[in-house]
């Protein structure tokens, strides 16, 4: 079925001096143009809440008073136009006395590309409005916290530019080459001919370029809107090799039901690679010697650099392990059952309180960091969108089911079963099975198939931390460290706030904050 999708092309980039320079100052004119916005929507939250207090002082109720009151929050085209009235420009000599002090801001404007500035007042909206979803209980996944303003040297750097239709200023010039408004002719390390070809053909036009900096690279990731073909249904390999079961974990990357390879036993077993282990020892001592140097000193600086590089290279060795691995399963098998693991409560710290301190947790800490370390969330992210790109299926576990402690053969369960137990023996049907591979086995029978998400770029999927309703089933008494296998109820959720506040459209200020922010 052949229809339109967004996808993205990531490449790094190799720029000159003078080209870095000019990408340094494009991020930093979208951070300061996302705190510009972000400032102007808080006065105004600010002042909404002055006005709401003034009335409650006066005997209103609060109730009452928050629906009274009406401060509009400006969105993009408020504060562009502001921005246009107010700001000065450095080409003209002796600035006259702005607003906001001696000097109208901005003045270096003219430097970088316009879209730089839209697209961060774009992205205030967006975390405007995703507080305020939260908050009333109209987005998924965990609460998103009041808006933050961004800091140089802790926020990422990265900007984006949107294409013009009319003059196409975002191109590819060559396969190793990528023309960026203002910025010039940026080298490619690798070889962008898949999109220069999807360009030619007349399958793929450019939306829009964000430029990021991880670690020591600068990265493109070119965003088109690409006609393709994507199946309905999965192949005849995919078909002959049916179901598989992944149980992901942290002595092993995954355990597959069946492996890889038809034949071949040893490939059922993914192992991890322990990306952080394996570079801990430079990373202890980079991060040593950054805590020796003084806050401010160039030294410290060059070694803030080397930590940020290492984590790099950790990050871009995990991402290529857990693509290689989504793109097998997507590619081999007409269906991919995962456990829907709650990974935030799975890593939640061990601490405790002063009143109450925990115990083992430094142990916790360990398992906590291994865990992150093999991204099962992430590996689910994927397996969500790659199995539409090449017809196959995603089917999920329960997370409540315990598949570690129930047979794959006759279904006899093992409450007692404990981490340590690494060897699954049944006493009803004598079966004695590696404990993974007998879960992943469990899991290719048990899990349900998911709806297919809205083609890919055409809307937001499920993300890893969805939790569904939990069905009646066998459960086990205890619980494990991946998941919940027990058959006590699940936890009452918390009352909320009895009397919420007024919620406006995201065109107005959000209500009261101070109890919960």
């Amino acid at each position: 079925m052949r229809q339109e999708v967004l996808r993205a092309f990531q490449f790094a980039l190799d720029p000159t001096p003078g080209q870095v320079e000019a990408l340094t100052r494009h991020a930093g004119a979208a951070r300061w143009a996302f705190n510009h916005a972000l400032g102007m929507k808080v006065a105004a939250h600010q002042q909404w809440r002055r006005e709401v207090q003034a009335l409650v002082g006066q005997g209103v109720p609060e109730a009452e008073a928050r629906k009274k009151v009406r401060v509009p929050a400006p969105s993009k085209p408020q504060i562009q136009k502001h921005l246009n009235q107010i700001k000065g420009d450095s080409r003209t000599g002796g600035l006259p006395e702005g607003v906001y002090g001696p000097e109208r801001p901005c003045p270096w404007w003219h430097e970088v590309n316009t879209y730089a500035f839209q697209s961060a007042f774009i992205d205030a909206d967006r975390a405007w409005k995703n507080w305020l979803d939260s908050l009333r209980g109209a987005r998924a996944g965990r609460r998103v916290g009041y808006p933050r303003f961004k800091k140089k040297g802790r926020a990422r750097e990265a900007f984006r530019l949107h294409h013009n239709v009319k003059r196409p200023a975002i191109r590819l010039e060559s396969y190793r080459r990528l023309l960026l408004p203002r910025i010039g002719s940026v080298r490619l390390h690798e070889s962008a001919k898949r999109l220069g070809r999807l360009i030619g053909r007349g399958d793929a036009v450019v939306q829009s370029v964000t430029v990021s900096r991880a670690g020591h690279r600068w990265y493109a990731s070119v965003l088109c809107k690409v006609t393709t073909d994507l199946p309905d249904q999965p192949t005849r390999r995919q078909r002959q090799r049916g179901r598989v079961g992944v149980d992901l974990g942290v002595k092993h990357l995954a355990v597959l039901s069946q492996p890889l390879e038809p034949d071949d036993a040893v490939t059922a077993f993914v192992t991890n690679p322990r990306h952080v282990r394996k570079a801990e020892h430079r990373l202890v001592k980079a991060q040593r010697a950054l805590a020796r140097t003084q806050k401010g000193s160039a030294r410290r600086d060059k070694v803030r650099r080397r930590v940020a590089r290492l984590h790099h290279e950790v990050a871009v060795r995990r991402s290529t392990v857990l693509h290689a691995l989504t793109k097998q399963l997507a590619t081999r098998f007409a269906e991919v059952a995962v456990e829907d693991l709650n990974v935030a409560g799975m890593t939640r710290t061990a601490r405790g309180t002063v009143d109450k301190p925990s115990r083992r947790v430094r142990q916790k800490a360990g398992l906590n960091r291994a865990i992150l370390d093999a991204a099962p969330g992430e590996l689910r992210r994927q397996l969500t969108y790659k199995t539409c790109w090449y017809g196959s299926t995603l089917a999920v576990l329960d997370r409540w089911f315990p598949s570690s402690k129930t047979c794959s053969a006759c279904g006899w369960q093992n409450p007692r079963l404990t981490l340590a137990d690494r060897t699954f023996h049944c006493t009803n049907c004598t079966l004695a099975i590696d404990r993974d591979l007998n879960a992943a086995r469990n899991i290719a029978a048990h899990a349900v198939p998911v709806d297919r998400p809205v083609a890919p770029g055409r809307g937001e999927t499920q993300n890893a931390r969805g939790a569904p309703v939990r069905p009646p089933g066998p459960r086990a008494r205890r619980q494990e460290a991946m998941k919940r296998e027990d058959t006590s109820p699940p936890r009452p959720v918390p009352p909320q706030r009895s009397d919420p506040p007024t919620l406006f459209t995201h065109n107005h200020i959000g209500h009261e904050m101070a109890k919960q922010v």
